[in-house]
């Protein structure tokens, strides 16, 4: 769906407004941007993975079992390594199972515990998904390698300050 583009920056606009009546403005404008820029890359990328069945959350989980070293990890530390609740992690694990791109068994040490293993599917479905991913820039093709760079820098301040690792 392609949208008509306004003709101003409906986040200036709120930053001028919001000066009227408060301060933080460059923090406000910031926060606003990060934001919609956010809402931005998470549809491309889920545009650009839902020709092989995905969405971005469900890409994230098989990034992150293809990087482990048995291609398999329990649910739970798909759940803390994902950073996302639990209770989230099951359904994305379900419909990946449900299209055969991993296998859900019991954990051989730990009968509470559910593992969830790649396929060989999985493995195939991932690498294409992947290329389509690197090939649109991560939805990040605007802005350049050093760009890139220094926001990952500039993002990763805010994460340490709210100790997210």
């Amino acid at each position: 769906m392609t949208r008509a583009a306004l003709p101003f920056d409906p986040i200036d606009r709120g930053a001028e407004l919001w000066a009227n009546s408060y301060d933080e403005v460059p923090r406000m404008r910031a926060i606003t941007s990060l934001m919609r820029v956010h809402q931005l890359v998470l549809t491309e990328l889920d545009d650009l993975v839902k020709p092989f069945g995905l969405t971005f959350a469900r890409y994230e989980v098989l990034v992150l079992l293809s990087f482990s070293r048995t291609g398999s990890l329990p649910l739970g530390k798909i759940g803390e390594r994902l950073q996302v609740h639990a209770t989230s992690v099951t359904p994305l694990v379900q419909r990946l199972a449900a299209a055969g791109l991993i296998d859900r068994t019991r954990h051989p040490d730990d009968g509470r515990a559910v593992l969830a293993s790649l396929t060989e599917k999985g493995r195939r479905v991932l690498q294409e998904a992947t290329d389509a991913v690197v090939s649109a820039k991560f939805a990040l093709g605007a802005i350049s390698e050093n760009q890139s760079d220094e926001l990952s820098s500039i993002l990763r301040n805010i994460r340490l300050a709210a100790g997210d690792f």
